[in-house]
């Protein structure tokens, strides 16, 4: 009996099934680099590499939002609370938790020292929190692009040393080398959702960004 229970899961295998129970969760959680902005989420690097890997996917991307600040009355938009406050919402049971947000923070911080300091300690908030709420988690971070602006290097340094102290593995697209190339105008209008956007590659970015992506995951995040 056993050895026929054996022959089933190797087909099961093969055919592509995975038992419910076998079957790792990957929670992601951040901005609209998660929610993909205008484009489904299923054109996202990160929702690929799950497909690949055989993951249930979870996406937990919000337009516009924010670790730090509350957007909920920001403006017209409604982006909704910070992150330290609605990561709470995410399931539990997950094997993997990918945080990828900084870049709304960047841009209310600027140069402001307090608004840096706010934004450090809710990350502070955010990475324990979800620590306390996904226990048999893998944590990973991954930043914004390599923009030219004023608060994007102090949040992505802030962040590099909280996910130190978290033990937390860091995907640093703050970096010059990064192959998403934001600064060069020619890059941004063939993977980017538009010439003048910094933030959301279209799907040919999210397939040149994936084989970046799915090296630094095997090697730091897969377990």
């Amino acid at each position: 009996m056993m050895k026929k229970h054996a022959v089933f899961v190797v087909l099961l295998t093969l055919l592509g099934f995975v038992p419910v129970q076998a079957q790792k969760v990957l929670n992601v959680i951040g901005d609209s680099y998660v929610a993909n902005h205008r484009r489904p989420a299923t054109e996202a690097w990160h929702s690929k590499l799950a497909a690949e890997l055989g993951y249930k996917y979870n996406n937990y991307g919000r337009n516009g939002s924010c670790v730090a600040f509350d957007r909920t009355h920001d403006g017209k938009y409604n982006f909704g609370p910070a992150l330290w406050v609605r990561y709470t919402a995410m399931e539990t049971d997950a094997d993997y938790v990918l945080i990828i947000a900084g870049h709304n923070d960047a841009d209310k911080v600027k140069e402001n020292a307090d608004s840096l300091q706010m934004f450090a300690d809710s990350l502070e908030v955010l990475l324990s929190g979800i620590e306390r709420l996904c226990p048999k988690a893998r944590i990973g971070y991954v930043t914004p692009w390599y923009v030219d602006r004023p608060g994007f290097a102090q949040v992505c340094e802030v962040i590099k040393k909280a996910c130190k102290r978290h033990s937390i593995p860091v995907l640093m697209n703050y970096d010059k080398k990064c192959i998403i190339k934001v600064r060069d105008a020619e890059f941004r209008k063939k993977y980017f959702q538009g010439a003048d956007d910094t933030a959301h590659l279209n799907n040919d970015g999210h397939d040149l960004f994936l084989p970046v992506a799915r090296e630094w995951f095997l090697k730091n995040m897969k377990k």
